[in-house]
C-alpha cells in the first residue's frame, strides 16, 4: 500500500472519531433515559423532541465528515498518489534526500484515442507498478504524487543514482501499461534545496539537456470538452454506430498493368437516422474519447469481411484502422479469429496505416505489423513521403503497398516535386512494393504516372465511387459491365 494511502486512511479514521463519540455518547445518553429509569417505554413529546435531536446531530455529523473529506484529501483520486498539495506539504515537512521527475509526453495523443475509463485505469495501474518498482530497488520511503496530467513526482531518503536506477528499470520495463503505450521522461534531483517548484524546474532543465529533441516537457492537461454543444453530436454517433448506421462507399483503384479494376478503397461514413451524413474526421475523436475505438474497428473489419463472398474472388478492400487497435492484443485476437471463422482469403484485405511521427516502440510495433502479415493480411502505408515517419517505416518494414501523398499527384507540373515521386516510385519498385497514387483528376495526370510506371491509379479521372448497392450489383447482375 502507498504511504500516501496509509496516511489518507488514518486520516479518515481520526475524522471519523471525532465526529462519531459524540454520537455515541448522545445515543447512549437517549437509550439510558429512555430505558433504564423504571418505565415502560412511550413515544410522548419528550422522547419525539430526543429523538428529532439524534436524527438531526448524526445528520449534522455525517455532513461534517464529507464536507471534511472533500476539503483535506491527500490523495489523487485517479491514481491513489499524494495530490500536489499534499505532496508538497510532505516534501517541505521531511526533506526527501532525492526528488525525481517521471513524465509522458503523449497524453493528448491518449485523451484522443482511448476512453476516460481506460486512461484512469492505467493511471493507477501506473502508480501501483511504480510503487513497486521503487520497492523492489530498496529505494527507502519512497513517496509519490501527481502535479498534473501525467507529471508524477517521487520523494525519497536514497541517493540519488539508485532512484535513477529504479526509474531507467521501470521506464524500460514498461513501455505501455494496459495496452496504452507512453513516451517517457525521467530526471531526478540530489538534496534539493528550496521550494519544490524550483527543484523540479531544475529537473526540467536537466531533461532538456538530456532530450533536445523534446523542446516542451510541460504537459497540460486537454482542453476540456463542451458537453452542452457535444452531447447531441455523441448521441448521433453513439446510436448510428450501435443501429449498424455505417456507409460505405468504394473508390475503385484501377491496376495500370492489367488495365483493370481489382481493389477497392473503403471509404466510411455514418449516417444518423436523423440529420446529415458524419464524416470521420469529425465522429471519429468521439468514438475514440468515449473509448470505444477498437469495437468500431472490429465492426469496419467485420462489415468488410462480409461483403468478399459477394464480389469476385479477385477482388481486394483496402480499408484503415487505427494503429492504436492494431497495437491492442485483445483486437488482435478478435480480429484473427473473425478472419478464420469467415473462411475468406486474408490477403483480399488491406489494412491502411496513416503515421504522422514515428512511433517510440518502433521493435515493437513492427512486431504487431509482422503478426497480421503472417495472419494474411497486407499492409499498406498511406500519404507515403508526407513526414520522416514514413521512411522510418519503410527502413524496417517490407509494406505491401504505399500511397503517395496527394501533394505528389497535385503537383505534377512541379518539376522538383515530380523527381522526387520519381524517385520514390523506383525505390518502391526494387523494394518490391506496390504504388498507388489517388487523387488523379486530369487525363494529363494519368498518363505522367502510368509513364512512371505507378501500379495503381485512384481518383474521379480513373473511376467514380460505389455505393454498397451499385458494388454487389456489378458483380452479381449479368447485365452490368465491370464499374468504370
Amino acid at each position: 500500500m502507498l504511504i500516501s494511502e496509509q496516511e489518507e486512511r488514518t486520516r479518515k479514521f481520526k475524522l471519523a472519531l471525532r465526529a462519531g463519540l459524540p454520537v455515541l455518547i448522545l445515543i447512549g445518553l437517549v437509550i439510558y433515559g429512555t430505558f433504564f429509569q423504571g418505565r415502560s417505554f412511550y413515544l410522548g413529546p419528550k422522547e419525539a423532541l430526543l429523538a428529532a435531536a439524534l436524527v438531526f446531530i448524526t445528520t449534522y455529523f455525517i455532513f461534517f465528515i464529507l464536507e471534511e473529506d472533500g476539503k483535506k484529501t491527500l490523495v489523487d483520486h485517479e491514481t491513489n498518489s499524494y495530490n500536489y498539495p499534499a505532496f508538497l506539504t510532505h516534501y517541505k515537512r521531511h526533506k526527501p534526500q532525492s526528488l525525481g521527475l517521471l513524465i509522458f509526453d503523449n497524453l493528448d495523443t491518449i485523451h484522443e484515442n482511448y476512453g476516460i475509463d481506460d486512461i484512469n485505469s492505467m493511471f493507477r495501474s501506473l502508480v501501483d507498478r511504480l510503487d513497486r518498482t521503487l520497492s523492489t530497488h530498496q529505494i527507502r520511503n519512497a513517496v509519490l504524487g501527481r502535479k498534473q496530467g501525467a507529471e508524477f513526482l517521487i520523494g525519497c531518503d536514497s541517493d540519488e543514482e539508485a532512484l535513477r536506477e529504479a526509474l531507467a528499470s521501470f521506464v524500460s520495463s514498461h513501455p505501455s501499461i494496459h495496452a496504452i503505450e507512453l513516451n517517457y521522461r525521467f530526471g531526478t534531483l540530489s538534496q534539493p534545496e528550496g521550494d519544490l517548484e524550483k527543484a523540479l524546474w531544475q529537473i526540467r532543465n536537466m531533461i532538456v539537456a538530456q532530450q533536445r529533441e523534446h523542446a516542451s516537457l510541460v504537459i497540460k492537461p486537454p482542453a476540456p470538452v463542451n458537453k452542452k454543444s457535444f452531447d447531441a453530436l455523441e448521441q448521433n454517433i453513439v446510436e448510428a454506430i450501435q443501429n449498424n448506421q455505417i456507409v460505405f462507399s468504394f473508390r475503385p483503384l484501377f491496376n495500370t498493368k492489367r488495365q483493370a479494376i481489382d481493389t477497392y478503397e473503403i471509404a466510411v461514413t455514418l449516417q444518423p437516422t436523423a440529420g446529415e451524413s458524419i464524416p470521420p474526421r469529425i465522429y471519429l475523436p468521439i468514438v475514440n474519447r468515449l473509448g470505444f475505438g477498437r469495437e468500431y474497428d472490429l465492426a469496419i473489419l467485420k462489415r468488410t469481411i462480409s461483403l468478399l463472398p459477394l464480389v469476385d474472388e479477385n477482388i481486394a478492400f483496402s480499408f484503415n484502422l487505427s494503429p492504436f487497435s492494431l497495437r491492442n492484443r485483445d483486437f488482435q485476437t478478435k480480429a484473427f479469429d473473425i478472419v478464420t471463422q469467415s473462411g475468406v482469403n486474408p490477403s483480399r484485405l488491406i489494412v491502411e496505416l496513416y503515421e504522422r511521427k514515428t512511433h517510440h516502440n518502433l521493435e515493437g510495433y513492427l512486431t504487431t505489423l509482422k503478426a497480421f502479415r503472417v495472419q494474411g493480411f497486407r499492409i499498406c502505408i498511406d500519404n507515403f513521403g508526407s513526414s520522416n515517419a514514413s521512411m522510418e517505416y519503410i527502413r524496417h518494414f517490407k509494406f505491401d503497398m504505399v500511397q503517395f501523398d496527394r501533394d505528389y499527384v497535385s503537383k505534377l507540373d512541379d518539376q522538383s516535386n515530380c523527381t522526387m515521386l520519381q524517385s520514390l516510385v523506383e525505390m518502391s519498385q526494387k523494394l518490391g512494393i506496390t504504388t498507388v497514387a489517388k487523387w488523379v483528376d486530369r487525363p494529363s495526370q494519368k498518363e505522367k504516372l502510368i509513364a512512371m510506371g505507378i501500379d495503381y491509379l485512384q481518383g474521379f479521372g480513373v473511376a467514380k465511387p460505389l455505393s454498397e448497392t451499385q458494388l454487389i450489383h456489378a458483380y452479381n447482375l449479368p447485365t452490368l459491365k465491370e464499374p468504370s
